[in-house]
Order: C-alpha cells, then sequence, then structure tokens
C-alpha cells in the first residue's frame, strides 16, 4: 500500500485534532508510510473527490459518533479520541504491521509522556502536541496522556508504560509518577517540552536505565529542577481551587443580577440561595482546597487532611488567603517529615496513614494557625486589604502597571501565575479591582499578536497569519497562552510589546475603578449582569492596551524573508 488519506472532521486548532494529527504523523514515520492528512469539516467524500491523486486508502476521524462510509476502496472511519488513542490499532486495519516497508518496530523506539498544567487549557496541549511532533521528527513512536480541566484524555494503558523505553512528563501542577517506576522518566515544565521537545525525548533517552532493586522499590530518575519547588505546589492548590473560584463568582454575579447587590440579605429568594451556593458555600472552600491540595503536592496523601484543616482555620481566624497559603506549605512539609521519620513495626505500620499522621499533622497546624501563624497574617492581611481598598489614583495606576506587565512577562509562566494568584486571592476579601486589571491584561498579548499579523503581514510568517483567528478567540477568552507561538518565534521584541500594553489596560482597568467578580472567562463574562461594574471603561482599557501593543508590534517587528516563512493550510503530508 502506498499512500494513505486521513481527514480529520474538525477544526484546524481544536486540541483533540492536532492530538490526532500528532499521532497520525508519528505512526505513519514509524511505519515509513505516506499519509496525507487533511483537517476540515466538509464531507469526507467530497474531500476525497478533490484529490488530484487517489489514496490508496482512507481514514475518516469525527469529533461526534462516526458513522461508516462508502468510498470504493479500504477506509476506516472512528472518533478523533479513538483515533488519537489506538492510532497503531486503526492503521493496522488497513495495513498490518507485516505490511509496512521500514525498520521493524522492534527497532523503533517508543516514548510515553504526560502533559499537564495548572487550569489545563492551553499548555497542556500543546506541549503535547510538541512532545509528538519532535519525536516524529526524530522517526520515534510517542503517545501522550494529556491530563486538561477535564479529566485525563488519551490515557496510558499498563501495556504501553511496560513497552515504553523512555517517559516524558512535562507538567507544572503534580502529576501521579509511581505507574513509571523502572523506567527512564524525565520530569519537566510544559514550556520546556514547547520550547525543545527533541531534546527533552533525547535526554530522557540518555537516562542510565533504572536498576532492578530502583524498579522493585519504585525509585525514579531524579526530577529536573525546574518541576521542584514551592511553584509546583503552589500551581497544584491552585489548579484545584480555581473552579471553585469561577463557579462561585459566577453565581455571586446571577445573584446580583437576580436581587441587585443585597440579594444576599432577603432569605428564602432565589438570589439569595444563588448568595448561599456561591458566596457562603463555594467562596469559603476555595481557600481550605488551595491549602490542602498545596499540601498533597509536597507529602501526597498525608498532606491533603492537615492543609484543609489549616485553610479552613485561616478562614475563621481571618487570616485569609495568605494564611491559606502558609497553612498549606506548613501542612506540606510537616506531614512530609513525620512520614519520613515515623518508623513503626510492619504490624503496627498500618497505623500511620489513617490515625498518627493525620492526627499529629492536623493538631500542630491547628495549634500553629491559631496561636503563632493566623495572628500576625490577620494583621498584614487587613493591613493590605486597607491600603488596596483607600488607594489614590496614582497608587492604583501603578499597582495596575506592575500586575498588567506581570500578565504578559512570561505569558502563564510563574510572574504571569503571581500576579492572578495574588489577585484571586484578594477575592476572599471583596476586593476585586486587581482582578478586573489582571483579566483584562491577560487579554492584550495574544489579542495585540493577532491583529498586528493581518496589519503588519510582511513582519509576521505564513504559519502567524493562519494562526491569528485562533489567537484572536484565545485572546478574548483570556488565555494568555495564546501568544506564546508569536513570544517563541522573536522574543525580545514581541514581548516587550505585549507588556507595554498590557501595562496600559492594568493601569487603565485600576484607574477607572473597574472591579470584576469572576476570576475567568474573558470578555463572556460580561454578558452577565453586574459581573463587571463599569463595563465601557473597562473594554475602553482592553481596546486601548491592544492597540499600544498592536502599534509597537507594527513598528519593532522586522519583515520576514519569504524563504523563512512556514507553508501550513494545505493538507499535511507525512
Amino acid at each position: 500500500m502506498k499512500s494513505i488519506l486521513v481527514i480529520l472532521q474538525s477544526t484546524a486548532k481544536s486540541p483533540i485534532a492536532r492530538l490526532a494529527l500528532g499521532a497520525v504523523e508519528s505512526e505513519a514515520a514509524r511505519r515509513n508510510l505516506t499519509v496525507t492528512v487533511i483537517t476540515d469539516e466538509r464531507n469526507p467524500a467530497a474531500i476525497l473527490r478533490g484529490q488530484s491523486v487517489q489514496p490508496d486508502a482512507v481514514i475518516v476521524a469525527t469529533a461526534h459518533k462516526p458513522e461508516a462510509a462508502e468510498f470504493g476502496l479500504p477506509s476506516s472511519t472512528v472518533s478523533l479520541a479513538h483515533l488519537s488513542r489506538e492510532t497503531a490499532q486503526v492503521f493496522n486495519q488497513l495495513v498490518p504491521e507485516t505490511a509496512a516497508i521500514g525498520a521493524p518496530a522492534s527497532q523503533t523506539k517508543f516514548l510515553v509522556g504526560v502533559t499537564s498544567c495548572p487550569t489545563g487549557i492551553a499548555h497542556t496541549f500543546m506541549a503535547a502536541e510538541a512532545l509528538l511532533r519532535a519525536a516524529k521528527a526524530l522517526g520515534y513512536e510517542m503517545k501522550v496522556e494529556t491530563r486538561g480541566s477535564v479529566g485525563a484524555k488519551n490515557e496510558l494503558t499498563e501495556e504501553e508504560i511496560a513497552r515504553a523505553d523512555a517517559v516524558v512528563v512535562a507538567a507544572d501542577a503534580t502529576v501521579e509518577t509511581t505507574r513509571f517506576a523502572g523506567k527512564r522518566l524525565l520530569e519537566t515544565g510544559t514550556k520546556a517540552a514547547i520550547k525543545d521537545g527533541e531534546g527533552l525525548i533525547k535526554e530522557a533517552l540518555a537516562l542510565e536505565a533504572p536498576t532492578a532493586s530502583s524498579a522493585k522499590s519504585g525509585l525514579k530518575s531524579p526530577p529536573r529542577k525546574s518541576r521542584t519547588g514551592a511553584y509546583k505546589h503552589l500551581m497544584t492548590g491552585v489548579s484545584h481551587m480555581l473552579p471553585l473560584i469561577v463557579a462561585g463568582g459566577l453565581l455571586i454575579a446571577l445573584s446580583f443580577a437576580i436581587g441587585g447587590v443585597y440579594a444576599g440579605d432577603e432569605e428564602g429568594t432565589l438570589g439569595w440561595a444563588l448568595m448561599q451556593i456561591g458566596g457562603a458555600s463555594a467562596f469559603a472552600l476555595f481557600i481550605p482546597v488551595l491549602a490542602g491540595y498545596i499540601a498533597y503536592s509536597i507529602a501526597d496523601r498525608p498532606g491533603l487532611t492537615p492543609g484543609l484543616i489549616g485553610g479552613m482555620l485561616a478562614v475563621q481566624i481571618g487570616s485569609g488567603f495568605l494564611g491559606g497559603l502558609a497553612a498549606g506549605f506548613l501542612a506540606g512539609y510537616l506531614a512530609l517529615w513525620l512520614n519520613r521519620t515515623i518508623q513503626l513495626p510492619d504490624s503496627l505500620e498500618g497505623l500511620k496513614p489513617v490515625l498518627i499522621l493525620p492526627l499529629l499533622s492536623s493538631l500542630i497546624v491547628g495549634l500553629s494557625m491559631i496561636y503563632v501563624i493566623g495572628p500576625p497574617v490577620k494583621v498584614i492581611l487587613e493591613t493590605m486589604s486597607a491600603w488596596l481598598g483607600n488607594m489614590q489614583e496614582g497608587s492604583a495606576l501603578t499597582l495596575g502597571l506592575i500586575l498588567g506587565g506581570m500578565m504578559a512577562f512570561d505569558m502563564g509562566g510563574p510572574v504571569n501565575k503571581a500576579a492572578y494568584t495574588f489577585s484571586i486571592g484578594l477575592l476572599a476579601t471583596e476586593i476585586y479591582g486587581p482582578m478586573a486589571a489582571v483579566m483584562a491584561a491577560g487579554m492584550v498579548p495574544p489579542l495585540a499578536c493577532a491583529i498586528a499579523a493581518n496589519i503588519a503581514r510582511d513582519r509576521f510568517t505564513k504559519e502567524e497569519r493562519e494562526a491569528s483567528k485562533a489567537t484572536a478567540v484565545l485572546g478574548i477568552s483570556f488565555i494568555t497562552e495564546g501568544a506564546i507561538p508569536y513570544a517563541a518565534a522573536d522574543p525580545l521584541r514581541v514581548i516587550p510589546c505585549t507588556v507595554l500594553g498590557a501595562a496600559v489596560t492594568g493601569a487603565m482597568s485600576m484607574y477607572f475603578g473597574c472591579e470584576l467578580v469572576v476570576p475567568h472567562g474573558g470578555v463572556f463574562v460580561l454578558l452577565i449582569p453586574n459581573a463587571i461594574n463599569h463595563v465601557l471603561p473597562y473594554l475602553g482599557a482592553i481596546v486601548a492596551g491592544t492597540a499600544v501593543s498592536t502599534l509597537a508590534l507594527c513598528i519593532v517587528k522586522r519583515p520576514v524573508s519569504t524563504k523563512s516563512e512556514s507553508v501550513v493550510g494545505s493538507p499535511t503530508a507525512a
């Protein structure tokens, strides 16, 4: 069999379509087959008729329930998820392994990977796609499991893990790795995978193979430095806390829309009920969940109980999110130390996880929060809240400039997440101005890059211009990571330009006194009454900052030579 036509019935920028594309290209490279991939939502028969060269077989993958189609030649119709997950099986239906030309499968390296980020929206899938493309370029086969906002997709099986020559875990949040015991294991962040997928794969394969003793004991290769430390633990807590804040904030906004700003005072009304769900329940839980999962990231399950208890005490004492952060890290490192220090006979070992560790760690954390940590942190939080609540125009502008610039500085990295986490924490103290500034500023980089790519077309590659529509959608959805491809291609020009515009937006939002009660959703949350208090000035701030960044990009970006342009949009051949 000479060639296969693969039709992905989805949009080109759909995460599952991109995963399927990477899986297909990797499988085709492994088998040394010629594969043409077309991402198009039109009728597959019409696409086939439009091909100048008739393929030997057709694979159709759809986002919906697949329906068999007749093409007059060997074909297979599957879902996109199935094609991504069981690529080899789908190919075997049309091209058995023995019929593939090239090196035997036993001579081809096979890797598995896992990607995850705190929000599970952008970096997770970008890292997965980068690893799949890197594996294909190196002539290897790879399967990547994505742990996004809706759970695990393309999950790895025990057979695939056993077969793997190496494992790459690119994650900014905690990922369980005990299932990879005995394998070459490289742990890193999503940005490293996006930037240098080939380098990570080579590094993973170059790791020393675990010995039989280390495999038996469950030891794994030392993690990379970028995956350890406070940032990783903080992001694990934020990723579990974020859904509570989004749901609670939207419910509070709906409560205001139905019953006004005093909806929570009229017991028995729908507005009061929504306020109970969003404000009294969801918002009451997010600090304990933050603290609990910070501790979980540090100490695994032994850290969860003292972390949750410490977070709840932070709420009751009034030390807010700062107290929650302190409780989470204290609980995590304390539980980790106790777990390693306390040694019991085998007959009593079962008491440690269910009795001894929870009791001792909760007791120490609880007493520390009540008598040592809670009171001074409460004073710090009250002082900061009073300052933020009584800021003069100059102070508001300065804070907005700083927060806005931080959001665009590394587009989803530690600096961006620091500004975002700071603003989220203030929601618990009913200070909503920084949240508005942060979300507005976070929309600027992708929007500016998308607009500039269509205005100064000679200064962007064809690939960047083609991607601008999807980038704009990511921008209005408050997914700052949409600008990463542009920044990665020309960081010394793109990053300063986007920081400039984002800082302008943040400053204007704070100056106008804009307040936002929900932490995510982009411009779409503006459709909810009372989600933002000054809609027109808020939109004006976003437009102004985007215009500043767009103008700066058009001025400082250099023309792209024709030879360096990447051609996309046409069928991808492997």
